[in-house]
């Protein structure tokens, strides 16, 4: 049977918090998850929790967690930056290497929409990683910029929503190209995103399709918006990253 723990570790002296879905056969391949901007480690309608709980069900061992400053996550959102997600992701990926349950030789990375450009630099920099999925993912930040630029005006932070955004977000991004960085990820991935997503534009996974290469599958969910908020379309979303990382890491065929 599938356990779930609740789980910590540090990044940067702050704990972080997630929870580590384990198969029922283990040393097994591992799995960290991204949520995205002002997200957490559910996610829009439970997609990462019934994502992980497939993926586990199907014999990968999943860390889903809260960034900094997200969520249960010790810091203050006001301190986000994406190189400081990238960091928190590095951190993931070393606690869910320590666990005697994960086999750390066979590592993938999963990213939703701005933890999508997270996990694309991520897997450019670990050479352990072995599988990267890539949901909605954020391909060219330089959209981010020209969303927030103007609503700062001479302030340090913006309200966004009740989110405390940091103008270090924006001095961060413009030294950040997601791009640039995958193309340096050697092994097999998978992008997915909906046809409809009005948020990041499809465009975006055809341009992580031409910076990944060969190696590379590239899948539109038909009609699905930027969370696959969809009953359907969330399914399909599960199925084929499913589909991918058993092949990609070796896990257990249910």
């Amino acid at each position: 049977m599938c356990m779930e723990l609740q789980v910590s570790f540090t990044s940067q002296g702050a704990n972080v918090f997630g929870v580590l879905h384990l198969p029922e056969e283990t040393p097994a391949p591992g799995l960290i998850m991204c949520h995205g901007f002002t997200g957490h480690k559910a996610e829009a309608h439970r997609l990462f929790v019934e994502a992980a709980r497939d993926f586990s069900h199907h014999g990968l061992a999943v860390l889903r967690f809260d960034f900094r400053g997200s969520g249960d996550s010790e810091g203050d959102f006001a301190d986000m930056t994406v190189s400081g997600e990238i960091a928190d992701a590095a951190a993931a990926l070393e606690f869910l290497t320590s666990r005697p349950e994960v086999d750390g030789d066979r590592l993938g990375v999963l990213g939703l929409s701005l933890g999508g450009c997270v996990a694309a630099c991520l897997a450019g920099r670990e050479a352990g990683v072995r599988g990267l999925v890539l949901w909605a993912a954020v391909a060219h930040l330089e959209r981010l910029t020209e969303r927030l630029a103007p609503e700062f005006g001479g302030g340090k932070v913006l309200d966004m929503q009740g989110w405390a955004v940091g103008r270090a977000l924006l001095d961060d991004v413009s030294h950040i190209e997601p791009l640039r960085e995958v193309a340096r990820y050697a092994g097999p991935s998978l992008v997915v995103h909906g046809s409809q997503d009005d948020a990041v534009p499809p465009s975006d996974a055809a341009d992580y399709r031409v910076a990944l290469g060969g190696r590379c599958r590239l899948h539109y969910v038909e009609g699905a918006d930027h969370v696959f908020s969809g009953l359907a379309w969330k399914r399909e979303a599960i199925e084929a990253s499913r589909a991918f990382l058993v092949e990609a890491l070796g896990a257990r065929r249910a």
